[in-house]
């Protein structure tokens, strides 16, 4: 199971207080670069994966989609999202995205932002999110870039012999990485730029946009906290088609 940092009094509080959290969409500065990726929405059957306080449910329900299903695995970031919608084209739905099982062939565009680096075997969510959408159907997603979740981690560790050896984990190695952001202990698995591609091939998908995200000189501009983000990208903004 994902491990449901976000149901934590304390994680929760912290991260209801940030940016994004606070101001929706328009707290997330890479939102603009990831609508631009988006298909129309008209008509659009939707699934939000990993949907948090329901932001983009939300606002793909604005844009005139006919349905939208909002996934999380946090009990707190839905009961707020229900709060907050009114749209009757909106339904959430709590499930751990590494088991969930999205109706075949039952939407058109699938979304995902800054969830996927939480999951174990994201390629088995990916063939199901396959079986979700027909042919031509879209996948637009983000994650945090592989250099933000890939810190060097050294330490002794001893190997099957029992025998200790001093341990580099870096871009390469791939696998759950521990950090301590809002909270201590949480969990991301760190996967390349590459296997991200290989995981969207595998599964039924060819890219059509790959953005390594970084503030503009614009942004920087008007908000200069922003400017280190340009000296290694925060995001991997990816947009996928179902073949």
């Amino acid at each position: 199971m994902t491990q449901n940092i976000y149901d934590s009094p304390a994680f929760f509080s912290a991260y209801s207080a940030l940016p994004r959290s606070v101001h929706g969409l328009d707290g997330a500065p890479e939102w603009p670069t990831l609508q631009a990726m988006l298909p129309d929405l008209a008509g659009a059957r939707v699934l939000d994966l990993g949907c948090g306080f329901g932001w983009f449910c939300r606002w793909a329900a604005g844009q005139g989609a006919s349905s939208v299903l909002g996934i999380d695995v946090s009990e707190r970031m839905l009961e707020r999202a229900s709060t907050e919608t009114d749209a009757v084209a909106i339904t959430y739905e709590r499930a751990d995205l590494e088991g969930f099982v999205p109706e075949p062939a039952g939407f058109d565009l699938a979304y995902s932002s800054l969830a996927f680096h939480y999951l174990v075997d994201l390629g088995d969510l990916l063939a199901r999110v396959a079986v979700a959408l027909p042919i031509g159907g879209r996948l637009v997603c983000s994650v945090e870039h592989p250099l933000m979740t890939a810190p060097v981690l050294q330490g002794w560790s001893r190997d099957g012999a029992g025998r200790a050896a001093w341990s580099v984990n870096g871009y390469l190695d791939e696998g759950p990485r521990t950090t301590d952001w809002l909270a201590k202990g949480v969990v991301k698995q760190h996967r390349t730029i590459a296997t991200y591609l290989d995981l969207l091939s595998r599964n039924g998908f060819a890219l059509q946009r790959l953005v390594e995200w970084g503030p503009s000189p614009e942004q920087v501009l008007a908000h200069p906290e922003w400017a280190r983000e340009r000296e290694r990208p925060a995001f991997l903004l990816m947009a996928a088609q179902r073949v």
